[in-house]
């Protein structure tokens, strides 16, 4: 008899996981998606292991673009917010992203936070006020913020461009170098007006030893990530640190916090948009009788991991950690970093119809969990790109996920139902020796190791590669077998009953290991086929179930027109 391979089992972790917040001025799009639907996945495997996961999320509220979107549509950003929110918990719901407590930045848990946070810092002597010059819209009576200054290129001369970076020649530079500027808001010439700003010291050799010691000294980030910020961190030609101080403050009117002790000023959105990430997790402590500091005492034990886009890296790996640092905080166990999407191979587009919003993708009858399989599909815990081809996308789902997972299922089901009564026969390592019987029940085993390893490295791109090496070998055996001949012969009942056994076992722990990126169709297969409690990943080397229920199709084909239609549904009138 094969002995069966155990799965190993990791100590019990405890995590605090957060994906970046949405900004609360628009709706959540495929491109967002592919954020969320990553944390989920890597947030499911941890707790099918057994691990203790708080999946925490909040809309980020507070801004200039808030301020004057709210006042566009004829709401009060709080009105604004409120809305956007129940947009976006929808959204996430669509598509089972699990949070445990999805929250927003404008919030009192927030406020209290940011506030205890400034003062520490301050205490620590890293915060200073300096008086600069601002740029101005006097229609308006408001100072602009960099993108809201638009204006001439100075290196090349492109008009339109925001005065921050020049988007026709790559270009960086102050807004106060455009020629010919202009207020995005009113359309007014801008002044040039001197205010006081409020600056956290990152330039402070504390700052610059710390973030060299937790960045570059650990495994806490990936290398891509590693080596950007090893050229943030560098040195000048005058042996000086790199690293400027942080402007942290914005003028009145501004829809945010005001900082404390300081009339008129507000912090900017960058400073407690983060720190909404520990206002989730207080609320959530708070509805669940848990002790925040547990969580975010320097001392804590728990995992801090946060799942972003490559483009907010700066803020997560240099100004989050160093303020978290010298408020006496819990610092980053992990920072993860993703890549952008692009849509047939090109920047997602309002007006070719790839701009596709997550709302606009369900409307269209689309399963939500077709998306996360191809984004699994293509995700491999780098900081690379990814592409969602439509046609491969349809290709992909519809030979993976119908024609050879839900297939295994549809063609053994019904069989032991009828001649069976559903009862499977016991693990083929126990009662048949080395058979080909045996051998497939065994390579799940073997196999959970390697997909273990790459769930727990967000490289699901190899998990959904060995998911297929299992699916084909299944419904190989299931070819060679052939149980529908095999029913309309005499005398191969008992060879028959094996086959189905064995092949529907298999089913079931394919469905274990496609759980964390398909957890509603593996939840039908345990409620519908099965009729079983939750299936777990320590039941891969042993028999998961006993009875197959009723069967109904899992899931159905993609459709080429229903692609069409989405995309058309979500391009600009012409």
């Amino acid at each position: 008899m094969t002995e069966p391979v155990k799965c190993s089992v990791m100590p019990k972790r405890s995590i605090f996981l957060t994906s970046a917040l949405p900004y609360a001025n628009g709706s959540i799009h495929i491109g967002h998606l592919v954020e969320y639907i990553q944390t989920d996945i890597w947030s499911r495997f941890q707790r099918i292991q057994g691990h203790e996961v708080v999946y925490v999320g909040a809309d980020d509220t507070h801004g200039t673009p808030i301020m004057l979107k709210a006042e566009k549509d004829g709401l009060s950003p709080e009105a604004l917010i409120e809305q956007v929110w129940k947009e976006h918990t929808k959204d996430f719901e669509d598509f089972g992203v699990g949070f445990d407590l999805y929250h927003s930045t404008h919030s009192e848990e927030n406020r209290r936070l940011s506030e205890e946070i400034y003062r520490a810092l301050q205490k620590a002597g890293l915060i200073e006020v300096r008086r600069i010059e601002q740029m101005y819209d006097p229609e308006k009576g408001m100072f602009l913020p960099d993108r809201f200054v638009k204006g001439e290129c100075p290196k090349c001369g492109a008009k339109d461009q925001y005065g921050d970076s020049c988007e026709a020649c790559g270009a960086t530079y102050l807004p106060t170098d455009l020629r010919n500027p202009y207020s995005a808001v009113s359309g007014a010439k801008p002044e040039t007006r001197e205010s006081d700003h409020y600056f956290f010291k990152l330039s402070d050799p504390r700052c610059h030893q710390f973030l060299r010691e937790w960045a570059l000294e650990s495994n806490r980030l990936q290398p891509e990530a590693a080596n950007k910020l090893k050229e943030w961190l560098g040195e000048d030609e005058q042996g000086q640190a790199k690293l400027g101080d942080w402007d942290i403050s914005r003028d009145a009117p501004y829809f945010g916090f005001e900082i404390p002790d300081a009339p008129g000023k507000f912090f900017y959105v960058w400073l407690d948009a983060p720190v909404g990430y520990y206002a989730a997790l207080a609320k959530w402590c708070e509805k669940s009788g848990q002790d925040l500091q547990r969580f975010i005492a320097a001392d804590s034990t728990v995992e801090q991991v946060h799942f972003i886009g490559k483009d907010i890296l700066y803020f997560h790996t240099l100004f989050w950690p160093a303020m978290l640092k010298f408020a006496g905080l819990r610092t980053p166990t992990n920072v993860f970093a993703h890549g952008f999407l692009t849509v047939d191979g090109a920047k997602m587009s309002k007006s070719r119809g790839t701009f596709i919003t997550a709302s606009s993708y369900i409307a269209q009858g689309l399963n939500p969990e077709w998306l996360r399989y191809y984004f699994a599909s293509k995700l491999n815990g780098s900081m690379e790109d990814l592409d969602l081809n439509f046609n491969d996308f349809i290709a992909k789902v519809n030979s993976d996920l119908v024609g050879k997972y839900a297939n295994i299922a549809s063609r053994c089901a019904g069989f032991i139902t009828k001649r069976f009564n559903g009862e499977l026969l016991g693990d083929a390592r126990d009662e048949q020796g080395q058979t080909d019987h045996s051998d497939l029940e065994a390579m799940f085993p073997e196999a959970a190791p390697k997909i273990a390893d790459g769930y727990e490295n967000r490289d699901t791109a190899r998990v959904v590669r060995e998911f297929l090496v299992l699916m084909d070998a299944v419904n190989g055996y299931v070819d060679t077998h052939k149980p529908w001949e095999l029913a309309r012969q005499e005398g191969q009942e008992a060879r028959l009953h094996r086959v189905l056994s064995t092949s529907l076992r298999c089913f079931a722990r394919l469905s274990i290991l496609l759980k964390p990126i398909c957890p509603r169709t593996v939840a039908r297969v345990e409620t519908e086929v099965f009729g079983c409690p939750s299936l777990q990943w320590s039941q891969l080397d042993r028999p998961p179930v006993a009875k197959v229920g009723s069967f109904s199709h899992l899931m159905t084909r993609v459709d080429r027109t229903a692609i069409d239609s989405l995309i058309e549904a979500n391009a600009l009138p012409a």
